[in-house]
């Protein structure tokens, strides 16, 4: 059996699907996941990675576990400790193998590279994958462009290789059934640099009409991340989009390694989900 962590987010999804469909036992687990989340025949939990114990029915008989540590397990009192007892309770509980989803930024020096320690330091055969941006982040525009074809965001020339979260899902399914994974860390991008004024051109095309760029300065976008985030974080991602080194903008070959296929791209993401921003 499969344990997926962060079920019900834009990876964690797409994971169960693809897991149940390739015929593999699941358990979903996310903290507020009920029946409808998941398919027919997938089991689930209610349980919070910040409280280890919580998760000790998800784990009886379980043999991989694929693991998303958000920002929420952070802002609940996550740390490289908790997770520690996380993986102790998971290896106690049949648990061989575990793949953690982390991000790009520990590998370019922006993030701690703790929790990735707390999984490779563990007894278990450990695959790490180092995402960079999510091209689902563009829902965020959603609702803008639903009300007036309109997206601000800042930095409008400046590309980075955003990828299609469901890659990252297929990535992991490959970690989590296949051998020849354990002890690699995969970087994982789309196929190409892309703009945020060619996102939204890419959006545009999907809904076949255009929709307006605007862009916003710094402070402008600051002001409105520090919404809904701390302000360390928004400034981590700011610095990101405005001036990323020069690995931030690599195309990595690594999706392509994994399933035998290019990495999709931004443009083919907008069109699959364009119903979003209709």
């Amino acid at each position: 059996m499969i344990v997926v962590t962060g079920a019900t987010g834009n990876v964690g999804r797409t994971l169960v699907r693809t897991l149940a469909e390739a015929g593999e036992r699941v358990t979903a687990v996310s903290r507020r996941i009920a029946g409808p989340d998941v398919p027919e025949g997938v089991r689930h939990v209610r349980a919070d990675l910040a409280r280890p114990e919580s998760l000790k029915p998800a784990f009886d008989g379980a043999s991989a576990l694929f693991l998303l540590t958000s920002g929420d397990f952070t802002a609940g009192g996550g740390s490289a400790t908790v997770l520690r007892d996380v993986l102790d309770l998971a290896r106690a509980g049949g648990v061989g193998r575990v793949v953690l989803l982390s991000s790009q930024g520990v590998g370019t020096g922006r993030h701690k590279p703790d929790l990735e320690e707390a999984v490779t330091g563990a007894d278990l055969e450990w695959t790490v994958l180092r995402p960079g941006g999510f091209a689902s982040n563009s829902y965020a525009w959603a609702a803008t462009i639903r009300e007036q074809r309109l997206a601000a965001a800042p930095f409008a020339d400046v590309a980075l290789p955003v990828i299609d979260p469901d890659d990252i899902a297929e990535v992991a399914a490959a970690a989590l059934r296949e051998a020849g994974h354990g002890g690699r860390t995969y970087a994982l991008t789309g196929p190409a640099a892309v703009t945020p004024r060619q996102q939204v051109a890419a959006i545009g095309d999907a809904l076949g009409e255009p929709v307006r760029f605007v862009e916003l300065s710094r402070a402008e976008a600051r002001a409105a991340m520090t919404g809904f985030m701390p302000e360390v974080i928004a400034d981590a991602t700011l610095d990101i989009l405005g001036e990323p080194t020069a690995e931030e903008q690599r195309v990595s070959p690594d999706v392509e390694r994994v399933l035998g296929r290019p990495a999709g791209s931004f443009a083919d993401w907008a069109a699959r989900n364009a119903a979003a921003f209709e």
